[in-house]
């Protein structure tokens, strides 16, 4: 029988963490996959190499990518990051921490090498419930590319692959994801999740990033290690 793999996103957050989580429990053979695109928060791969390590990833790619010359988004440009916005205002409108078609350019990075890999599952932790409005999270930005992905492929044409893009905390408030990662015995201290760090590496505590994942951690009823001394 021949080995079930899957591609996953990995970005060191909570979400991405959770959803390699639960790829693990499904009994996937893993194969992450992050990106240096210019990003603000220079921690978040050093989170991801950890995290990788302690889930026993076969292969862990990290792709560059300098989205730093397309720029448009606060996470890559000289753009200031939204601060202390109450949830009324998170995800009234798209932030200007939108980086413009991220999940497209990362997506079809990871399609590539699923076909290289024979890997029919593709596992993306987007959100749209509890996240800042962004349309790349949104259910029908995701079947409308998992369909794109069937059409793009040689091995997908010729009858041999069924490209599936999977996304099991769509439709999970943060609260909930949090809860499935800690039954998954996750340890969430390994995460990060602002936008705009300080310079040793803590979080802002004050990005709609920090915000959204305090609320989670509140809900939960569990202080949010990344602010354990």
């Amino acid at each position: 029988m021949s080995e079930k793999k899957a591609v996953v996103l990995l970005s060191g957050g909570v979400d991405s963490t959770t959803t390699l989580a639960i790829a693990k429990k499904e009994g996937y053979s893993l194969y992450a996959i992050s990106f240096r695109y210019g990003q603000r928060n220079r921690f978040e791969l050093e989170a991801a190499k950890k995290i990788a390590k302690a889930f026993g990833v076969n292969k862990h790619l990290i792709i560059d990518i300098d989205l730093r010359l397309i720029g448009g988004s606060a996470l890559t440009d000289d753009i200031e990051v939204p601060k202390g916005r109450s949830q009324k205002e998170i995800g009234q409108e798209i932030p200007v921490t939108y980086v413009p078609a991220r999940n497209t350019i990362f997506l079809s990075f990871a399609l590539a090498w699923a076909e290289v890999l024979k890997a029919e599952d593709i596992f993306i932790g987007v959100n749209s419930i509890d996240y800042s409005g962004y349309p790349d999270c949104r259910e029908e930005y995701i079947r409308a590319y998992e369909k794109m992905a069937n059409l793009a492929l040689k091995e997908t044409t010729e009858g041999r692959m069924k490209i599936r893009i999977r996304t099991p905390l769509i439709k999970m408030r943060k609260a909930e994801i949090i809860r499935k990662g800690l039954e998954l015995g996750v340890d969430y201290s390994m995460t990060i999740s602002c936008y705009d760090p300080l310079p040793d590496g803590r979080p802002c505590g004050l990005c709609d990033s920090c915000l959204l994942r305090k609320k989670g951690f509140e809900e939960v009823g569990i202080p949010d290690p990344a602010y354990s001394e």
